[in-house]
């Protein structure tokens, strides 16, 4: 197992519990985000395993050893792991490649240059090779952030919110490249992210955080499916929430349906159409069945009365 945390309590303050008997195992070579709403504890649990917060009881341990909080260990982290916090901490006034390639050794010179070059293609910055940080963006510092540890070939890379400074297109561009080259290096990977649905395709595990508890553990088709309850159900967007008294008196099979499994039909319930909208690929659409409002995504823009399954 390469990390598992035991009976972990933590709190902000005395009045702030956050993990009360907190476990969980992660085993090496997998792609996990830790996904939940803001202050759910995502950024608050990976410096926890980095070791930049002291917590109460319980033990984290990394490739079978203790992870020591700054209290017992003046100097955070581990050789094998690294972290990139949404502060980036770069260098400024070295440039990019010097900053990439501040771990690596310099015993062979031209051989550490390749190297810099290789991981800063990956992150898309290999034209900014000789610029100083400063005159760089906020998502283009992150991304030289991440390069830098990846230089090291840390078993675990704790990644906090990598996308979040980036454009859509760079942000398509760097997550395929990321977890193209993890795979290929076998560094576990564990990421904090808002945008669940973005990184989806690449995940082993996603691990759901409300207010410092697990709510659920499973591999990506499973919590998307299958979610325990309407809190997982909407970190991957819009969801209908049926409460057990309307799914009964409507008669429907389950509690969540996401807007593209409600269906128009020729044979099926009657509802109405309140609102039809242009949205990109589909038409964002808000039905009326017996005073239940839902939303349903199609690929044509839909009025009057129309026919829904369920």
């Amino acid at each position: 197992m390469l990390l598992e945390i035991k009976n972990l309590f933590f709190s902000h303050r005395p009045d702030q519990p956050l993990f009360q008997n907190f476990n969980l195992k992660i085993e090496e070579g997998k792609i996990i985000a830790l996904a939940g709403e803001s202050g759910c504890g995502k950024s608050t649990l990976l410096n926890l395993i980095y070791g930049l917060l002291e917590w109460e009881k319980g033990e984290i341990l990394f490739n079978g050893k203790s992870i020591l909080g700054p209290v017992k260990n003046l100097v955070p982290g581990e050789d094998d792991m690294k972290l990139v916090a949404q502060n980036y901490d770069l260098m400024p006034y070295a440039t990019v490649s010097e900053n990439v390639g501040k771990f690596i050794s310099n015993i062979n010179l031209q051989e550490k240059k390749h190297k810099v070059e290789e991981l800063l293609e990956v992150v898309g910055l290999l034209e900014f090779k000789d610029t100083l940080p400063k005159y760089l963006s906020g998502g283009q510092q992150q991304r030289v952030a991440i390069a830098r540890a990846l230089s090291v070939l840390p078993k675990l890379l704790l990644l906090d919110e990598p996308f979040s400074n980036l454009d859509f297109s760079r942000k398509i561009e760097l997550r395929e490249r990321l977890f193209k080259y993890v795979r290929e290096k076998n560094i576990s990977l564990i990421i904090s992210t808002h945008e669940i649905q973005e990184v989806m395709p690449w995940l082993d595990q996603i691990i759901v955080l409300e207010g410092g508890r697990l709510i659920q553990n499973d591999n990506a088709e499973e919590t998307y499916k299958t979610p325990y309850n309407q809190y997982v159900a909407r970190l991957f967007g819009e969801v209908n929430v049926f409460t057990d008294e309307e799914k009964v008196a409507l008669n429907v099979s389950k509690n969540f349906w996401y807007p593209h499994e409600i269906r128009i039909t020729e044979n099926g319930r009657d509802a109405e159409v309140l609102e039809s909208r242009f949205a990109g690929s589909h038409f964002w659409n808000k039905l009326s069945i017996k005073g239940k409002n839902l939303i349903s995504y199609t690929p044509e823009k839909i009025k009057g009365t129309v026919k829904i399954n369920l």
